[in-house]
Formats: structure tokens, C-alpha cells, sequence
């Protein structure tokens, strides 16, 4: 079925669709197949419908976890360098080790990408088991050593293809799958974001937001006042996911703690949460994109 559906992405969807009809059980396996042929490039390696996650002989962990940092030009130097000082001080911080020591295995695994547009994305620290200060203050190094970069457009899209992948390669058996997307803009490139949004939740990841509403001297023709209500209807899912809301430059540090904390510590959650019903519009960040470029 799934050479068929490589081959044939309609004759693909119309089986999923069917399956879906049978019965709740293959609910799962519809939407396995859907996401295969829509993104046949982000395909499982060795997952199955009913398992979309290659099986690997590594530790467990209480959390995999991805943490997806937007480099997009819309941000300055200045907001880049506190928004990477805030992810190395969580990090290191003791309430962060204390609450992963206290975890169900005592250990978490975590992987840092940067992203912009939808061809612009970076794996700084692959994954790493933190589970002490020493492993900690390690991976923290290896984002303090990383030169800051910057991008064009605002792919949230292929954040969380890029970090489906990540996951998919964790060399750990995870309790939880998590995706940690900060950014200060709606999607813009790339798809439709709750397509891939849906399709991670659907294989048991909860994304999570960290948006950021700076107050600024300018205005950009792609600001989005209402951002945080973007997110969370449009972005984060999954069970027990959320999202914290960053206004001011001071807010950075505090608030990516209190987020890493809180995804660290939550306790494991096995049942797929069906995603919001959108009070937001999805395309609003297409629609801003394709408009100044015609304009210009």
C-alpha cells in the first residue's frame, strides 16, 4: 500500500479515506497514510501505521525534545543573541536539572534547530541525554560556540517537518515526543502549517509555543498583533500542550525557563488530543506574504 502510495497519492488518499470509514481503530493508520502521500519526503523510515516510530535499542528517556528556534530577519541581533542566552541559562540552570533528575527515568534527550524560510534550517546540538550538570553545561556549550544566523521568510512548517525528522532519529525510547517552536511571525512559507501540525499530532507529539510580540520603534508589514492567538490555534497541539508569550526583551529568559521547566517535568500523556478548532486564520500569514510581494 505504500509503494501505491508513492506512486499514486490519489489512489492513496482515497484508501486512507476508506479506512478511516471502517472503523476508529484505523482512524490512526488514515491518518498515517494521508500524511505519507502528502509528504511522501518526511515519510517514516521504518514506521509502520500502527508504530510511526522506527524502533532503536537506545536509552529511555522521560522526553525527547525539540527545540525549534526561528532566525528570521524580522528579529534583530540584538533579540537573536537574548533569545539564545535564554535557552543556554535554562538549560543550565539547577530548578532545569533538578526537574529532569526527578523525571521517571532522571534523564531527557534534546535537540537545538534554527529555521527561517522553508530551505533555511540548522541542527546546532544534535540530540544529547542531559542528565546532570556536566551533560547539561556540554550542550549548552555547544550553542554558546554557534555563530547567530539569520533568514529569510518564516517557514513554521518546516520547523516542525525538520523536527518530525529530528525525532525520527532520536537514538532514545522517549516517553513523551515533544517540538518547542519559538517565532515571532505566522507561517508564510512552506504549506499550510496545520497540515503538518495535525499530521505530528496525530503520531503522538505535542508541540508547544514560545511567540514573541515585541514592542518596536517600526512596524513590519508582516507583524501579527494577535500571534499568540495565531499559535494556539494554528501551531501548538498534542496532549497537554501550551504556550508562553513573550512581549518584552527582559521576558526571554524567565519565560523560555518556565517553558523548558514545564515541558520537562509534565507528567507522560498517551492519548492523542484532536486539534483546536481555529477561531484564527491559518492563511493569514500567506495571504501578508503574497500581498507585499505584489505591492512591491
Amino acid at each position: 500500500m505504500l509503494h501505491a502510495c508513492r506512486r499514486f497519492s490519489g489512489v492513496c488518499l482515497k484508501t486512507a479515506i476508506d479506512c478511516a470509514k471502517h472503523s476508529a481503530r484505523k482512524f490512526r493508520r488514515a491518518v498515517f497514510l494521508v500524511f505519507m502521500c502528502l509528504f511522501p519526503a518526511a515519510a517514516f523510515a521504518q514506521a509502520t501505521p500502527e508504530n510511526p516510530w522506527p524502533d532503536t535499542n537506545g536509552p529511555e528517556v522521560d522526553v525527547a525534545l525539540v527545540l525549534a528556534v526561528d532566525i528570521s530577519y524580522s528579529m534583530d541581533l540584538d533579540e537573536q543573541a537574548l533569545q539564545r542566552d535564554g535557552y543556554i541559562e535554562a538549560i543550565r540552570s539547577r530548578q532545569v536539572i533538578d526537574a529532569i533528575r526527578n523525571g521517571l527515568t532522571g534523564r531527557i534527550a534534546v535537540t537545538y534547530i534554527e529555521w527561517a524560510g522553508m530551505h533555511m534550517r540548522y541542527v546546532l546540538a544534535d540530540w544529547t541525554i542531559i542528565e546532570d550538570q556536566k551533560t547539561a553545561d556540554a550542550f549548552a556549550e555547544k550553542l554558546r560556540a554557534a555563530p547567530i544566523q539569520r533568514g529569510r521568510r518564516t517557514s513554521i512548517t518546516g520547523a516542525i517537518l525538520t523536527s518530525m525528522e529530528q525525532l525520527r532519529k532520536a537514538p532514545v525510547r522517549p516517553i513523551r515526543r515533544v517540538i518547542d517552536i519559538s517565532g515571532d511571525g505566522p507561517n508564510n512559507d512552506g504549506g499550510l502549517v496545520t497540515n503538518v501540525r495535525d499530521a505530528a499530532i496525530a503520531s503522538g507529539v505535542t508541540i508547544n509555543g514560545l511567540p514573541i510580540i515585541m514592542k518596536r520603534p517600526w512596524v513590519s508589514p508582516y507583524d501579527l498583533a494577535t500571534l499568540d492567538t495565531y499559535y494556539r490555534d494554528c501551531v501548538i497541539g498534542g496532549p497537554g500542550s501550551f504556550m508562553v508569550v513573550v512581549t518584552e526583551r527582559e521576558q526571554f529568559a524567565p519565560a523560555i525557563k518556565s517553558k523548558i521547566l514545564r515541558e520537562v517535568a509534565q507528567a507522560s500523556q498517551n492519548d492523542i488530543t484532536a486539534p483546536p478548532k481555529p477561531t484564527s486564520d491559518c492563511h493569514v500569514g500567506e495571504r501578508q506574504w503574497r500581498q507585499n510581494w505584489e505591492r512591491n
